[in-house]
């Protein structure tokens, strides 16, 4: 996409603006007027943006190749952070060589799916946005979540390290082993809150089914300390549609998917997939009251204009809008199946 094509916010999606709009900016840049446009180049494109990059960089697990940089927002201007310098924002640049197709629509499919959970189904996300470098080429970009007003660290923790997990320990794949239900479980010890925390991570859950999101591994969930000493599940990031990138891609990104036994229902043994029923059982075994679940989940199941207008407005090529519209509705019919009487 060529810069002067522009015709959605970057952050919000919203029609009729060719730069981030004010409530883009609001939720970004409290209320600064920053630029949608970085003045340096890509890293693909210019080697010494590359160097700088790598010395400070962490990867994600979709690609295991794609920087992940701090940035800093400086007299309305972003700019990569210096070594040691706490940052601000984080910046996805599309990756040098990823294992997988489509690399280029990484980022639009990151913030799309982002602004789907929180435009369409109310969760509680990260706030980001796109972001354009000097040749047009486009990045991801989300605010940091875990600094308080101040610019003092939140405490957070994720799952993998809740759980006593690591690479050392439990292998290089030890972010994807367990399941969910085993998350609920270590939710269940460490938050007070749990009746009211254990439906925001349901949601994020049944979303990321729906969403086809087979990134959601243990260091995709965290928990956040609050100034009182309590625990509440962080603010929900890295939510993306993998089947895009990674047709081949499993239902779910942790090996035991839903359950913590080998527990399987009669609907996932007669079907092959994850239905209702499924979800329905997942929520009555992670201690959830039945109406809550029938709610949570019928909010789900209907068909969702929002998100249909926010993939037309999106970043995404329009090859690639249409194979996400796609991807959802079959996953929206998979999760209104049912094998069960009572839930038909």
């Amino acid at each position: 996409m060529k810069l002067k094509d522009i015709r959605h916010c970057p952050c919000t999606l919203s029609a009729g603006f060719s730069t981030y709009s004010p409530a883009g900016l609001r939720l970004l840049f409290n209320r600064k007027n920053a630029s949608h446009i970085l003045d340096f180049n890509a890293p693909n494109s210019d080697e010494t943006v590359a160097e700088k990059m790598r010395l400070n960089s962490k990867n994600i697990s979709i690609s295991g190749a794609q920087f992940k940089q701090s940035l800093v927002l400086e007299k309305n201007r972003l700019r990569l952070t210096e070594p040691g310098e706490p940052g601000e924002y984080i910046l996805k640049p599309i990756p040098f060589r990823p294992p997988f197709g489509k690399a280029e629509e990484l980022p639009a499919n990151e913030h799309l799916t982002m602004q789907i959970a929180k435009q369409a189904y109310g969760i509680s996300t990260a706030e980001c946005a796109l972001v354009f470098f000097k040749n047009g080429e486009p990045a991801y970009l989300t605010k940091r979540f875990d600094r308080a007003k101040d610019g003092s660290k939140i405490a957070q923790e994720d799952f993998a390290s809740i759980a006593g997990k690591s690479g050392q320990k439990d292998g290089e794949h030890y972010r994807n082993t367990g399941s969910y239900e085993d998350i609920a479980g270590e939710m269940k010890k460490h938050v007070s809150a749990y009746a009211v925390e254990i439906e925001k991570f349901y949601e994020q859950v049944v979303f990321n089914y729906l969403f086809s999101n087979g990134d959601a591994h243990l260091k995709n969930f965290s928990l956040q300390q609050t100034p009182s000493g309590d625990y509440l599940l962080s603010p929900a990031y890295d939510l993306i549609n993998t089947s895009i990138h990674i047709p081949t891609d499993s239902f779910f990104a942790l090996e035991d998917g839903l359950f913590a036994t080998d527990f399987e229902s009669e609907s996932f043994q007669a079907l092959g997939y994850y239905a209702y029923d499924d979800f329905y059982e997942f929520g009555r075994r992670i201690g959830m009251m039945e109406n809550r679940i029938k709610i949570l989940l019928d909010k789900y199941r209907s068909h969702n204009q929002i998100t249909l207008r926010l993939i037309q407005s999106s970043f995404l090529s329009q090859p690639i809008k249409e194979l996400y519209a796609k991807h959802y509705l079959a996953r929206l019919k998979m999760l209104n199946n049912s094998f069960s009487d009572k839930f038909r």
